[in-house]
């Protein structure tokens, strides 16, 4: 499905990048959503978020206050001035929060990897004109995030954004959710017209991450930030480790350096020549290399040998891996492109071996 995409066309919004929301993880207390607006105001954020409804991992923690904390969203609107965004995950949450005004709809990772839950949103979205962004799902899965989008254009949505908040991983790494930033990359690539914000909140899961992350969302090109600011984080009800104040959300933003995402000069344009020749050279290297592997299957099949000879295998992962790293790079890069090299040789040699 081909997406129908147009600007987001924020009222009052410029589209230099980036464009901030920000806001606490949820709407506690009236005074602390107006306490967050209006620090938030006064350090130049024009778009407030808050969570008003807050899906648990498990039952007993806060889930948000609910459909009680809208009027007071419409209140940062109308008396602050700022547009309003907060996350729906259901038909309810769609309809009351049109009901109070809002201005930006998101839908989190955890519904955005429901089709189910997708499709009831779409078709409450029927005939409304709203800008909708929509998560990444919580696993890896840039089909998964594709249909999502496609769903929600389904139902004539045409102002459509995402946001990368990162992946769940069950191992305990330095990001609370990890970048994966190949994914919304390969996003860009193929919804070019596309709007990315980063959730650099979501993705680090601590404060002291968010600096360093905004600033490699802008090195990608992302077009805006969705940052959680507090005006009390200490004392945050949900998610307190990962939230700034507006002055040092404010200090952040005027650190970053915001490169132009078009800017082309004869330098970078020969060094890109160069590149596309090594990559034709690494073709025919593989080329070469699948050709040989075919040989080593026909003698395998004539001497009744396995396809798969595990020793040789981590030889040749473990030799590369160190060769690789000796030569400036990542051994998990490493072990990906010879893992994925393998697969295509294994993939291969079984051609040949059972054909008859």
């Amino acid at each position: 499905m081909e997406l129908n995409l147009s600007p987001l066309n924020l009222p009052g919004i410029s589209t230099t990048r980036p464009i901030v929301i920000a806001g606490p993880c949820s709407a506690e207390t009236e005074e602390q959503v107006l306490s967050t607006a209006l620090q938030l105001a006064k350090a130049g954020i024009k778009i407030f978020r808050a969570g008003i409804w807050k899906p648990r991992t498990k039952p007993g923690g806060f889930e948000g206050v609910g459909e009680t904390g809208l009027p007071w969203l419409k209140h940062v609107k109308d008396e602050i001035g700022m547009l309003t965004a907060t996350e729906v995950a259901t038909h309810a949450h769609v309809e009351a929060a049109l009901k109070y005004d809002i201005d930006i709809l998101w839908i989190g990772a955890r519904t955005a990897a429901n089709p189910f839950a997708m499709q009831e949103i779409a078709d409450t979205l029927k005939g409304v004109d709203i800008p909708v962004l929509v998560k990444n799902p919580v696993n890896p899965d840039l089909e998964l995030w594709i249909g999502a989008l496609e769903r929600i254009a389904g139902a004539g949505i045409t102002r459509l954004g995402v946001i990368h908040r990162g992946f769940s991983t069950y191992e305990k790494k330095l990001y609370r959710n990890l970048p994966m930033w190949h994914i919304p990359i390969e996003l860009h690539r193929r919804l070019p017209g596309l709007p990315i914000f980063g959730d650099p909140s979501h993705i680090g899961g601590r404060r002291d991450l968010i600096a360093p992350l905004c600033q490699q969302a802008m090195d990608l090109g992302f077009d805006g930030l969705i940052v959680e600011s507090h005006c009390n984080p200490d004392c945050a009800w949900s998610d307190a480790k990962q939230q700034v104040t507006p002055d040092v959300l404010e200090f952040i933003l005027d650190k970053l350096v915001i490169r132009d995402t078009t800017f082309s000069t004869e330098s970078i344009q020969n060094l890109r020549h160069q590149i596309d020749e090594l990559d034709n050279d690494i073709i025919e290297q593989l080329a070469k290399r699948m050709r040989i592997s075919r040989e080593i299957a026909t003698y395998k099949k004539e001497h009744n040998m396995t396809v798969v000879q595990s020793a040789r295998y981590n030889e040749v992962i473990d030799k590369r891996g160190a060769q690789g790293v000796l030569c400036g790079m990542g051994a998990d890069f490493m072990r990906t492109v010879f893992e994925a090299i393998h697969e295509e040789s294994v993939r291969q040699q079984l051609e040949i071996i059972n054909k008859n």
